[in-house]
């Protein structure tokens, strides 16, 4: 048997070089030779699919499964070797064997960002386009995606909400353009736009469930012509987030385990032990004086602890099939909170299929994320309760009355009303957790027609749900329910859908005899969400119902036609042009269509002949553009419908001798209709010496009209006293620069450095309901005893603080006790002496990153700086006279240290002593890393140490100079993190 097979093999051997010499033969006579070889990448592996050519010919073919090809050309031809990615290199065929290894077009690769809808090269963009990939994230234990940014981009604000792992982000673009509606970002995550707000168990939080180490790169929209494909929801400017996806080569795994210590860093300023007991004896009464005990606590040492952190992600990357790229991921994140009892767990995985079909003409793209957090919340009540709570008295009474803890009681023995509650004992007795999960996934099918190439057409399906619930209990015998018998609230599940269809056309050509490229794109989107919610009660631990809540069912949709062209000239004047129209369901039927234009210009003047015979500008391109976009996010689903509201308990009407729930009218209006923003940006990109140094400048305004916002409403007019509706106009502008820098690059150092500065101002330029009515100041913002600090008044930034202006003693420079400038000189001191000092927002917004690479060495930093800013200091007020060391006979409580600077003996709640300049400068990162390179010739090791939170120099005197809303009241103060990084790759 075996010999037959021996003699069956032979024969078959000699026919095919008999095939062969035949053939070639025949191609010699013709005057063809026939060219075979290989095609290799970087790393000796085959390229499956690469581009084989004869120059100047129809005659090609492509590369097989193990990267060979086998070609008849004609004498003398050139043969071209090309596959995407990779540099295009050209060979003769003077000989009959050719193996070839094609280089990466790492310039290629890194100059093609994501855009709405499609791909564009950084050098075609005529809009304000940021993108930042992986490599430039920020590092270090990141627990939500928009911290990878922040201090990148110029334009781009982010701030976390507090301390707590818990918290989410304010992200701002350029300022945000509106005033109640919405002015967070459209994201959007791979070509699905996701919906905004929270999730019950997640609120505030809810890009912290898409793991940050599956990204890819984080593309940033500014300006309206970038924007306005996306129409309705981009005032406030898009941030598209792509995913990894399976690499085109040869499996590989990747490891990464970072791990972290958390510590505090600034607490409230409030009286040492020794300066409070100091007062008391000094400035108390004797019933105060009293009260004083024995012990040295500091409460802050009960509450706080050093948090533990972990943050481990395993992925598996490559080819499994040769034209099936796979991505495999799974990622664990456990942080402890600085406050005992605060903690968020999450588990991640995704997974990424790639496919291609009939020579890359038909593309799959399969993207599935889940993820399942686990939260539990600690009461940041205790930050107030540590921040005030007496420091000569013990933590635990002895007894077993309230679990134990000591706690200010009354004459019959009952916690006191609205006293300071024991501090350790509101974590420890309270017991509030959640779960919420999360699927995203997106099936995109790319079919490239093979009649005409030119023509593509794509198709998304996105689906986004989530699923939040949770409970909170207080234990009953708990100081802080004790009248109550203890605090029992389950939640959930809440359930939230989005659902995503998106048909596009796209047609890309050049055209060499016109010397002119075109790029255009055509669609229709459906996007669709709802969101259930479960009725719910709070209960005692008896299980006696405190307070309802009604079920909900929130549905909205919105429809949209687009299209887009993008037009080059010779590579040096570019044009693009977008309309978008959108329906919502949001607004009524008259009112639902909004049209949103944008058209833009570019001149890469770099490209003209007159800049050839030059060496020092590499890179120079102008940019101009203008566009609408819309706003329709941050109101209800149902604003302009009349809808009625079951009255809730303690509101009911009294027939006989029955109460019975009442039926009332919402407030809406039927005429509820788009708030609009146009803008103007005019810019330029420049490089110098080969682009070593890059930067660009913009300059934009914005005007918006129609604002949707909650004001009075006019007496009579409805059951409520405010009103949603489209009122008045926001004007704003800025200016942004950044700059990127290669100062040395030699082949064992280089140094890059990149700065960004942003100047922005906003002004209310109306909010009147009638046009030309009275101007009024109307109150916005935190609140403290029902005072508010900020206000919205036309021809003003908005958000202003709105307070008296406080007098001084000319000797002793200390602020008086109630004395403030008579502004309107009318003798009287009241609400009519109020004015406008300063605002929240900065003027100036700056970041900067460098990094510093010697040999397999490497040391980043980041900062961060805002100027101009302003914080009112809540917590110094609330507890910085006299009057707060004993709101109650039966406790003292500590004071802010300023009440040594002023002596106030009452709150100054609308001084403007309180309103103090925040500007600072953070370190945001500090890393020194080391690359190992292959060990045990199995994989290569990273090993990285970081600080997060290095510095913060300011002037302020609160926690922290970076607060939400301007007001700094009992805030979670943010960590100083110390984390050992390790990353290994197969």
């Amino acid at each position: 048997m075996k010999g037959n097979i021996k003699i069956l093999l032979k024969v078959l051997l000699l026919s095919v070089i008999w095939t062969g010499n035949t053939f070639a033969v025949l191609a010699q006579q013709a005057g063809n030779v026939i060219i075979t070889g290989t095609v290799l990448d970087e790393n000796n592996e085959p390229l499956i699919g690469a581009s084989v050519l004869a120059v100047g010919t129809t005659i090609g073919t492509i590369t097989d499964f193990d990267g060979k090809f086998t070609l008849e050309v004609p004498k003398g031809s050139n043969i071209q070797f090309s596959y995407i990615g990779y540099n295009t290199q050209v060979m003769d065929s003077n000989q009959n064997t050719i193996n070839i290894k094609l280089v990466p077009d790492t310039q290629m690769l890194s100059d093609v960002v994501v855009i709405g809808y499609g791909t564009q090269r950084k050098s075609d963009l005529t809009g304000s386009v940021t993108n930042v990939s992986s490599e430039d994230f920020n590092t270090g234990l990141v627990s939500s995606p928009e911290q990878l940014i922040n201090g990148k981009i110029s334009g781009v604000q982010i701030m976390s909400n507090s301390g707590s792992p818990t918290a989410g982000s304010t992200i701002r673009v350029r300022g945000g353009a509106s005033l109640n509606a919405s002015n967070d970002p459209l994201i959007v995550l791979d070509g699905v736009p996701l919906e905004q707000g929270g999730i019950s168990g997640n609120d505030g939080n809810f890009l912290s469930l898409i793991n940050p180490n599956d990204i890819e790169s984080m593309t940033i929209l500014k300006d309206a012509s970038s924007t306005a494909i996306y129409g309705s929801r981009a005032s406030n400017g898009v941030i598209i987030i792509t995913t990894k996806k399976g690499a085109s080569d040869k499996l590989k795994v990747t490891f990464s385990t970072t791990n972290s210590i958390q510590t505090r860093t600034r607490m409230a300023d409030m009286l040492s032990y020794d300066e409070f007991v100091n007062v008391v004896k000094t400035q108390g009464s004797a019933a105060q004086q009293a009260l004083l005990g024995t012990e040295r606590t500091d409460w802050n040492d009960y509450i706080y602890h050093n948090a533990f952190g972990t943050d481990n992600n395993l992925s598996l990357s490559g080819k499994v099939l040769p034209n099936l790229p796979i991505r495999v991921s799974v990622g664990y994140y456990n942080q402890d909170g600085l406050l005992k009892t605060d903690n968020a767990n999450r588990v991640t995985g995704s997974l990424s299929l790639s496919p291609s079909f009939f020579d890359d003409h038909l593309k799959f793209n399969i993207n599935a994320k889940a993820s399942m957090n686990k939260n539990q919340f600690a009461n940041t009540s205790a930050i107030w309760g540590a921040s005030t709570m007496n420091p000569t008295i013990p933590v635990y009474s002895g007894n077993d009355a309230f679990g134990g803890y000591t706690e200010g009681l009354a004459s019959d023995g009952k916690p006191v009303t609205g006293g300071v509650l024991n501090p350790l004992g509101l974590l420890e007795q309270r017991d509030a957790h959640s779960k919420v999960i999360r699927f995203i996934g997106n099936f995109d099918v790319d079919y490239r027609m093979h009649f005409l190439p030119e023509l593509k057409l794509h198709a998304t399906l996105g689906y986004d749900y989530a699923q939040g619930e949770g409970s909170d209990y207080v234990n009953p015998e708990a100081a802080q329910y004790y009248t109550t018998g203890g605090y029992y609230y389950p939640y959930g599940p809440q359930k939230n859908e989005n659902r995503l269809l998106t048909i596009y056309a796209n047609y890309n050509k050049m055209v060499e005899s016109l010397n002119s490229s075109f790029d255009a794109t055509i669609g229709y989107d459906y996007q669709y969400w709802k969101s259930v919610n479960p009725a719910s009660a709070s209960m005692n631990a008896a299980g006696e119902i405190q307070t309802s809540y009604k079920a909900t069912d929130e549905r909205h949709v919105l429809l949209s036609y687009y299209g887009r062209l993008n037009y080059s000239f010779g590579s040096k004047y570019m044009l693009t042009a977008t309309v978008r129209r959108d329906a919502t369901s949001r607004f009524a039927k008259e009112q639902r269509w909004g049209t949103f234009p944008s058209v833009a210009l570019g001149w890469r003047i770099s490209e003209e002949e007159f800049m050839k015979n030059q060496n020092v500008l590499s890179t120079l391109k102008l940019r101009a553009s203008y566009g609408v976009t819309g706003q329709q996010d941050g109101i209800g689903n149902y604003n302009y419908l009349p809808i009625y509201t079951q009255s809730q308990d303690g509101a009911q009407a009294i027939m006989g001798n029955e109460y019975i729930y009442t039926y009332r009218p919402e407030a809406y209006v039927s005429d509820l209709k788009w708030e609009t923003t146009t803008s103007w940006n005019y810019g330029f990109d420049f490089g110098f010496l080969e682009d070593r140094i890059t930067g660009s400048f913009d300059y934009y305004t914005r005007q918006t009209k129609d604002l949707i916002a909650t004001v009075p409403a006019a007496a009579g007019s409805t059951f409520d006293k405010t009103i949603t509706t489209n009122v008045g106009n926001v004007d704003s502008q800025g200016i942004e620069f950044s700059l990127n820098a290669t100062p040395i690059k030699t082949k064992d150092l280089s140094w890059d450095i990149s700065f960004n500065m942003t100047w922005q101002k906003m002004k209310v330029k109306n909010l009147s309901i009638v046009e030309g009515g009275e101007v009024t100041n109307t109150p916005v913002g935190p609140s403290i005893d029902g005072y508010q600090f900020q206000t919205l008044t036309e021809g003003y930034e908005p958000y202003m603080f709105y307070v008296y202006k406080q007098l001084y003693d000319e000797k002793t420079g200390k602020p008086i006790e109630g004395a403030y400038a008579d502004l309107n000189k009318d003798g009287v001191i009241n609400s009519d002496d109020l004015y406008r000092y300063h605002s929240p927002a900065p003027d100036y917004i700056m970041g900067l990153s460098t990094s510093l690479n010697w040999k397999n060495w490497s040391l980043g930093m980041s900062f961060r700086a805002n100027i101009g800013n302003y914080v009112y200091n809540g917590m110094a007020m609330n507890t910085g006279a006299m009057e707060t060391m004993s709101y109650n006979a039966a406790q003292l409580n500590n004071l802010s240290a300023s009440y040594l600077e002023t002596g106030f003996q009452t709150r100054q709640h609308l001084s403007d002593y309180y309103v103090e300049n925040a500007s600072f400068l953070k370190m945001d990162n500090l890393t020194l890393g080391y690359n190992f390179g292959k060990i045990f010739n199995t994989c290569n090791l990273n090993v990285s140490a970081m600080i997060q939170n290095v510095f913060c120099i300011t002037k302020y005197s609160g926690v922290d100079p970076e607060v939400p809303n301007g007001m700094d009241n009992t805030f979670y103060p943010r960590p100083r993190t110390f984390s050992l990084n390790i990353g290994l790759n197969f």
